[in-house]
């Protein structure tokens, strides 16, 4: 909710309320938070299947969702394919905040570190750079270089560079991890 509050101010908590005692104790936890605490954030349910549904067909009715792990891990990788793949897709595990307001947390990217391309070159390290952003932006309160990021993000994306998870036209050489890195660096760079 408080992250919520930062952004467009809508929660979807998904779960599956049908069909496991879980789902529904899931769904009374939150609601209770959300009416003695967030009574200004729009909050919605939904089933995670259907959730999952959605995410793919009209992914913009979404601001945050908050689910379970389980859940959060098929979601997030349904997620990362309307990106183009894993490799593009930020993460955050966002705790309670501690005595100095900034939130416990964890950023990295969804597909987590990759081992199997390690030493390679072929990662795509958006997913990282972005996931800083995030960092900057729910840690940090830094929320304009964050957006400077993020941009420089997409002028390299908009520029055509590409690595090799990204590649779908023929005829479009793949760029190295640490390429489409210096890429991003020099957008950054250019950009103050």
């Amino acid at each position: 909710f408080e992250l919520a509050r930062k952004r467009g101010n809508r929660v979807c908590s998904m779960e599956k309320a049908n069909v496991m005692e879980s789902g529904v104790l899931w769904r009374e936890v939150v609601q209770k938070v959300h009416d003695a605490d967030y009574p200004d954030v729009e909050l919605s349910h939904m089933y995670a299947d259907a959730g999952a549904m959605q995410l793919c067909r009209w992914p913009k009715q979404f601001d945050v969702i908050v689910t379970d792990n389980l859940f959060g891990d098929l979601l997030s990788d349904a997620a990362a394919m309307l990106t183009g793949s894993l490799g593009m897709l930020p993460s955050a595990s966002l705790g309670l905040p501690m005595a100095n307001g900034r939130p416990k947390a964890l950023y990295e990217p969804v597909h987590g570190s990759a081992p199997d391309i390690a030493g390679q070159g072929k990662a795509n390290p958006i997913a990282c750079i972005l996931s800083f952003a995030m960092a900057l932006r729910y840690s940090f309160d830094q929320g304009a270089e964050a957006t400077r990021l993020e941009k420089a993000v997409e002028q390299v994306l908009a520029d055509g560079l590409r690595t090799a998870d990204l590649l779908g036209e023929d005829g479009v050489t793949p760029v190295s991890t640490t390429q489409m890195g210096d890429a991003i660096v020099a957008a950054l760079d250019a950009s103050l």
